[in-house]
């Protein structure tokens, strides 16, 4: 099995290397835009780097084709992610293809949900969320995630 571990750069990346017990010994490697953190995570892992959106149209069409590219080459069997914004294209296209997605609310996300994640809701196969009051936005999640 392989794995794409999709999520954006900082606190959305740390969760998902919080969680490596889950990944660590399955192939994997992350999608994820360039930044400090993400750079320094490229000289220890397998990093493919894709345009973040921004909650722009030509952004999101430009990582959408980066990330079908990411997919073709590495031809992953899951996807995992945290969000936010630069994962959901590679979430729809593993979807398209027949594959597993797997999404983790932001822990930061008490109140109120992402963008995100109420983009990757509707196809995740599994869905996470980190605080019990999040239920009522997403009645089929589970609970779960980093305590």
């Amino acid at each position: 099995m392989k794995i794409c571990l999709a999520c954006s750069s900082g606190g959305h990346l740390t969760e998902l290397l919080q969680m490596e017990d889950a990944y660590r010994d399955y192939r994997h490697f992350f999608l994820t835009f360039r930044r400090k953190d993400s750079e320094e995570l490229a000289k220890k892992e397998r990093v493919h780097f894709v345009a973040d959106p921004k909650r722009n149209p030509l952004g999101f069409a430009v990582n959408f084709l980066q990330s079908l590219g990411v997919f073709l080459t590495e031809r992953p069997d899951a996807v995992i992610s945290t969000g936010a914004g630069v994962a959901v294209p590679m979430c729809y296209i593993a979807k398209l293809f027949g594959k597993k997605v797997i999404f983790f609310e932001s822990f930061c996300r008490i109140e109120k949900p992402s963008l995100s994640a109420k983009l990757v809701y509707p196809i995740a196969d599994l869905f996470f969320v980190q605080w019990q009051g999040m239920k009522k936005f997403y009645p089929k999640a589970k609970l779960g995630g980093v305590f």
